[in-house]
C-alpha cells in the first residue's frame, strides 16, 4: 500500500470536484478548493476523521468496500478507480463480471434528481444508487449482500415481498421480462460469470424460473409504462425513462408521473411519507 501516493490522489480528485457535482449547493464563500473533506466523507458514508487520515497518509488500509464508496463519492472513472485500488494494495475489481462502480456520467444526472423516483441498476438487476423517493416506492436495496443483491433472486425466491409492488395481472409479464434480461446478461458474460451462477441457482430454487428459462427468451427488461403499488398510497402510474451507459452495463431509471395527475400528487405525498409506514391501533 502506497499511503503517500493514495493521499495525494484522493486530495487531487477532491479538489477537482465542485459541490454541484454531488448535487450540493455551492454555498457562499468557500476557502477550500473543490469539495470539503466532510462532504466527501458524507458522500462515502464514512467519518470525516477516517477520510482525513487517508488523505494525510496516516490511515489504515481501506477495505475494498471503502474504496468502492470513495470511488463513487469522488466520481472516479473506471481507470481512476482501478488506480486507487492498486495504490491501496488491493486487486483491481473485475470489470466484466461486476458493474457496481457507477459511471460518473450517470452519477451526475442522478445527483440532480430529487423530486421523482430515480435509481441506477446494473445489467444484473443490482440497485447501485437510489434516491429517497425510489427507496420509499421500491424498497431500499442498496448495500444488499449475497444473492439478495439481485432483483431476479428476490422476485423468484422471495415473491411474497417483491411482487407486492406490482398488480397481480402484471406479475407474469414481469417474471418473463426478468428472466429474458438475465439470459441476455448470461449471453454477454458467459455461463461461468455471476450471471450464469445466478441462473443456475434460480433453476434449482424456483420451478417457475426453470420453466421460463427453458423458453429461451432474450430481451431488455425495461417497460415504458409501469403501475407500482405502495402499501399506503395504492397504485401509482409512472413512465419509465432509461439512460444507459455506452456499454449498457448500467442504466439510470427515472420514474415520472403524468403532470397534474393523481400519481403526481401521490409522489409528492411519498416524499413526505418516506419509508415510514402507517400503523393502526
Amino acid at each position: 500500500m502506497d499511503r503517500t501516493a493514495m493521499g495525494e490522489f484522493l486530495r487531487a480528485r477532491r479538489e477537482a470536484l465542485r459541490p454541484e457535482d454531488l448535487g450540493l449547493r455551492p454555498g457562499a464563500r468557500r476557502r477550500t478548493a473543490g469539495l470539503r473533506r466532510e462532504e466527501v466523507a458524507q458522500a462515502a458514508a464514512m467519518s470525516t476523521d477516517y477520510y482525513t487520515r487517508l488523505e494525510q497518509a496516516r490511515g489504515p488500509q481501506p477495505s475494498p468496500q471503502m474504496l468502492s464508496a470513495l470511488a463513487r463519492a469522488l466520481r472516479l472513472s473506471v481507470d481512476e478507480r482501478d488506480y486507487l485500488y492498486r495504490l491501496a494494495g488491493h486487486a483491481v475489481p473485475d470489470r466484466l463480471g461486476r458493474a457496481d462502480h457507477v459511471a460518473p456520467s450517470l452519477q451526475r444526472v442522478f445527483a440532480r434528481l430529487s423530486d421523482t423516483p430515480a435509481l441506477v441498476i446494473s445489467h444484473l438487476g443490482e440497485t447501485l444508487l437510489q434516491n429517497e423517493l425510489a427507496a420509499a416506492l421500491l424498497g431500499d436495496h442498496v448495500g444488499a449482500r449475497g444473492w439478495e443483491r439481485f432483483e431476479a433472486w428476490r422476485w423468484f425466491v422471495r415473491p411474497e415481498t417483491e411482487r407486492a409492488k406490482y398488480p397481480a395481472d402484471d406479475r407474469d409479464r414481469q417474471s418473463r421480462a426478468i428472466v429474458a434480461g438475465l439470459r441476455a446478461a448470461v449471453g454477454v458474460l458467459g455461463p461461468a460469470s455471476t450471471a450464469g451462477e445466478l441462473a443456475a441457482e434460480l433453476e434449482g430454487r424456483s420451478a417457475e424460473f426453470a420453466e421460463l428459462w427453458q423458453r429461451q427468451e432474450v430481451a431488455q427488461r425495461f417497460a415504458d409504462h409501469k403501475v407500482l403499488i405502495h402499501p399506503e398510497l395504492g397504485e401509482i402510474e409512472v413512465d419509465c425513462q432509461v439512460l444507459f451507459t455506452e456499454d449498457r452495463a448500467q442504466a439510470l431509471l427515472v420514474l415520472t408521473p403524468e403532470p397534474r395527475s393523481e400519481a403526481e400528487e401521490k409522489i409528492r405525498v411519498l416524499g413526505v411519507l418516506g419509508t415510514q409506514r402507517f400503523t393502526t391501533t
